[in-house]
């Protein structure tokens, strides 16, 4: 009797925030995203100059946990999510351990998007979701063999999930979304009037 079997899976970790202790208060969040943007020059001037649609902090701050108290508070729920998901992964850390290495905060306002890309150096990749307007774009994932099928056929419309070459993913507020760094991933066109609002995360091993 054949038999088949799915081999080298890439494993997807999905959870609320609030699954984890300390609680988030979502607006205060918002608020603090909005208030760091209006206020952070720097990044502003480095999304103009680079051509980057709304804002990211990415090149300009550091330091948010320390900056201010509900991004310390993130980490500390995030740090309990990342831990949750290498579990899952059944990554031997020996002695080290996963680390918060950068968390930024995205702003994407309507017709914004952001380009295939990965994370290099980093283990465990990841964003929580801000706020969400009705029809803002989701999160694209792209099978990491798609480069080496050459040439394979298109998959059927009706593929399984676990088949098809690219992944939808549309997040919730509140929720975490978490993936091993070297996954392809992009944000299509915002299609909303509102801003999509997120913050992104890299941990390393150490």
């Amino acid at each position: 009797m054949s038999q088949i079997e799915s081999l080298f899976v890439t494993r997807l970790y999905r959870a609320q925030l609030s699954e984890f202790q300390p609680a988030i208060d979502a607006q205060e969040l918002e608020n603090s995203c909005i208030v760091i943007a209006e206020d952070d020059d720097a990044g502003q001037e480095w999304c103009e100059e680079n051509g980057y649609p709304g804002y990211t902090s990415y090149a300009s701050l550091t330091d948010l946990p320390w900056r201010f108290p509900i991004f310390a508070d993130l980490v500390k729920v995030l740090d309990q999510h990342v831990n949750a998901f290498a579990k899952d992964l059944e990554f031997d850390l020996g002695q080290g351990t996963l680390k918060l290495e950068d968390l930024w905060i995205n702003i994407l306002p309507e017709g914004g998007s952001h380009g295939s890309h990965i994370h290099p150096h980093s283990v465990i990749s990841g964003t929580t979701y801000v706020s969400m307007p009705e029809g803002t774009s989701a999160l694209k994932l792209e099978d990491p063999r798609h480069a080496m099928m050459m040439g394979a056929p298109a998959r059927l419309k009706g593929a399984r999930r676990e088949m098809k070459n690219f992944i939808y993913m549309e997040p919730d507020v509140g929720d975490v979304l978490l993936w091993e760094s070297w996954l392809r991933h992009e944000v299509p066109m915002n299609m909303a009037e509102d801003e999509r609002i997120s913050v992104s995360f890299n941990y390393k091993w150490e």
